[in-house]
């Protein structure tokens, strides 16, 4: 990993990765998936050392950190076995009919990395959304080339996982600058990459303001280029009568723990949620109140967040209608984030869209609804989200299919009796929704569709077949999946698997 280099030195790096994603695409996708099997085997090598350097840098616990370590090794060996298995990028083939009018070509499509890109490093997650996070691993799965702009809030950390993925570079012997990570001067440098001719795709995690100036950027380039952003998301947690009046202080102890979990700096954690106004709303409350004062105020990930937490919460505290309900040790160290939640009702938070932003922390607000009309009304005026939660017996859902429906157009995952933080590293997982929730709902961050964002589709009419890429060949070498004429086979062509006689 590089040291703080200035912006006049960024550009042999950039020519590197260029060069390298050249020689990366010429490899068949079963040689792209055995050296992300490499990374990993490296990444899990890694000792005591990453994990002390973690705690040290970003004050998360070493259960978490052990935990995080495993997902990210499990992440580069799930997108590589989607690669061989053509779950993510499916390849298609069309032969061809010369005795029709007109004839038929023949065409098969795959496809094929985007080019350069430049991944930021997330500050909550510095093993599985950093250096050798799903944006690295996803871009390598696509054939792509990666340089990493490291983050400032954990430095060693960085090197030590950028170190494992450079070794893993050289003992498979890949192209010199397949992945770099570097440090650079601040925001500066990060533009200065986005707005590089060899760019051709970017990956962020983080904040609304960050991310919609890296889209900016891209989209005002000569040849604008993509952005796959995750931003803000409040994670609207909507409870309904049946499941208050059954559960009430089930789920306040449920959200309770979910709201603070990581000192509330998931991107996943639940920061509104929205209740009726009934005779068993009491209930839910006091035990909510009383499950928040015995979380105790917890050291946040670095100042900058710790102090973006103090000051949004204090500015949403002074909104007009908002009360506090609970807030545990006011006076604690400014670099900790203490639990919070407050109280407003509908008509108040409708009043006033200013109520709908996110406080990243462990934050909550309480919004009480009259009537189904005013839960509805709240969910339309809800931005894009990660994620929205209904928590509903069974038998009342029926009773609210306009309140789902909305809530449909608002998320990219929808929970039911559950809750948001915990997001499973799975092909079904889909990790991004509408704007703000990131830049592109049609794409996942988590699980193996993410390989998507850096891959372009490509067709090849009517070549030879000792010209074309390996999983388009007749024989299918590579013995994948394919459709072939509308039918998903492993056979070759005709049929038959390479070598079958018959």
């Amino acid at each position: 990993m590089s040291e703080n280099i200035p912006i006049q030195e960024i550009d042999p790096y950039i020519l590197r990765a260029q060069e390298a994603f050249l020689g990366f695409k010429k490899l068949n996708i079963k040689e792209r998936a055995a050296f992300m099997h490499a990374v990993a085997d490296e990444i899990e090598a890694l000792g005591t050392e990453l994990i002390a350097a973690a705690q040290s840098e970003t004050s998360l616990p070493e259960a978490r950190l052990v935990g995080e370590k495993a997902r990210t090794v499990n992440q580069w060996r799930a997108y590589a076995d989607a690669l061989v298995n053509s779950n993510v990028l499916p390849v298609q083939i069309d032969t061809a009919i010369p005795d029709r009018t007109p004839p038929k070509p023949d065409i098969r499509k795959t496809y094929t990395g985007l080019g350069v890109v430049v991944v930021f490093g997330a500050s909550n997650f510095p093993f599985a959304f950093s250096t050798a996070g799903g944006d690295t691993a996803s871009a390598i799965a696509a054939g792509c080339s990666v340089i990493f702009k490291s983050h400032s809030g954990h430095p060693t950390t960085s090197a030590i996982m950028a170190g494992a993925i450079e070794r893993a570079v050289e003992k498979a012997g890949m192209p010199r600058g397949l992945f770099v990570a570097i440090a650079t001067d601040g925001a500066t440098g990060g533009q200065y990459l986005v707005k590089h001719p060899l760019v051709k795709a970017v990956g962020f995690t983080g904040s609304l303001y960050g991310g919609r100036t890296l889209f900016d950027l891209a989209s005002q380039r000569p040849e604008p280029i993509p952005v796959f952003a995750e931003m803000g998301s409040v994670n609207p947690v909507f409870l309904l009568p049946g499941r208050l009046a059954a559960a009430a202080e089930e789920v306040a102890t449920q959200y309770a723990g979910s709201l603070t979990l990581g000192v509330g700096q998931f991107c996943t954690n639940p920061g509104i949620l929205v209740a009726p106004k009934n005779a068993e709303l009491p209930r839910f409350l006091n035990t909510l109140k009383t499950q928040i004062g015995q979380v105790a105020p917890a050291q946040m990930l670095h100042q900058g967040i710790a102090a973006s937490y103090h000051k949004n919460k204090a500015d949403l505290l002074g909104q007009a209608g908002v009360d506090v309900l609970v807030a545990v040790d006011e006076d604690n160290p400014e670099t900790h984030g203490n639990a919070t939640v407050a109280t407003v009702s509908a008509q108040a938070f409708l009043a006033n869209p200013k109520l709908g932003d996110e406080v990243f922390g462990p934050f909550g607000l309480v919004v009480t609804y009259e009537n189904q009309a005013e839960a509805v009304a709240i969910a339309n005026q809800l931005e894009g989200q990660l994620t929205a939660t209904v928590l509903g017996d069974p038998a009342e859902l029926d009773q609210h299919t306009a309140l789902i429906e909305a809530l449909t157009e608002k998320c990219g995952r929808l929970l039911l009796n559950g809750f948001p933080t915990g997001v499973e590293v799975c092909g079904a997982m889909q990790h991004g929704g509408p704007y703000p929730a990131s830049t592109d709902s049609r794409f996942t961050s988590v699980g193996p569709d993410a390989i998507k964002r850096f891959a372009r589709p490509i067709s090849y009419q009517n070549w030879p077949d000792g010209t074309l890429p390996d999983e388009l060949k007749n024989g299918n070498p590579l013995g994948i999946w394919r459709t072939v004429n509308g039918e998903l086979t492993r056979g070759s062509k005709d049929g038959r698997m390479e070598g079958e006689v018959g």
